[in-house]
């Protein structure tokens, strides 16, 4: 898998691959298999960049409104889409729905964001514009937590449903991502570092957490 994906970028300019490396090895990091990574610091002439700690600006907006009004009062802001919720609004709510104490909590906040982002579809007149954000984060609620029927009705609310980041997202609950080596292999990257982009984040995931169910 992690040839395919290196192989998808052997058509770029030297500039351009240079830039990937080190997001590369830090998807090969997350395997923590440390022969491995050495190995492909050797075979890349790089190493991986030390991962910055940026703040996480969602989960501590979320945390805030839990600790002011509550986890009734998190969901009553975010519905009106009130101060903080007026921006980032599926990002806090997502970060809410991992901070929630227990499943009841959980499956409140996740059903509360499927029913703001509406169905799939075309767009609605005036509306709709945070619907793509929403399904981005439900799917990745939905492969964190191994559901597939909702990270199927989550993809489908995205802008790239069939995108490559979604189908490793979906492989990690399924299992057999082998298939999207060969998909790698058979589209390629062309000119587009989005292509090779989204394969290592959605790859990632799987590095990370391994398959549901091992």
């Amino acid at each position: 898998m992690l040839q395919a994906i290196w192989e998808a970028a052997a058509s770029f300019p030297a500039d351009r691959r240079d830039r990937l490396k080190p997001i590369f090895l830090d998807m090969v990091a997350l395997s923590g298999d440390d022969a491995l990574l050495s190995d492909w610091q050797h075979r890349l002439g790089s190493v991986a960049a030390p991962r910055p700690a940026y703040p996480d600006y969602s989960e501590a907006r979320a945390k805030e409104v839990i600790a002011s009004a509550g986890w009734d009062g998190f969901l009553s802001r975010a519905r009106a889409g009130t101060a903080p919720f007026n921006m980032g609004r599926p990002e806090i709510m997502a970060a809410g729905a991992r901070l929630a104490p227990d499943a009841a909590t959980r499956n409140r906040l996740v059903s509360a964001m499927f029913e703001l982002a509406g169905e799939a579809g075309p767009a609605r007149p005036g509306g709709d514009f945070e619907r793509g954000d929403f399904g981005h984060v439900l799917a990745e609620l939905a492969m964190e937590s191994c559901d597939l029927a909702a990270f199927d009705r989550a993809a489908a609310l995205t802008v790239e449903p069939d995108g490559l980041r979604y189908a490793y997202w979906r492989a990690r609950i399924t299992g057999n991502s082998g298939a999207l080596a060969e998909r790698i292999r058979r589209e390629g990257a062309g000119d587009d570092t989005r292509f090779v982009r989204a394969a290592m984040e959605g790859y990632g995931a799987i590095l990370t957490r391994g398959y549901c169910g091992e």
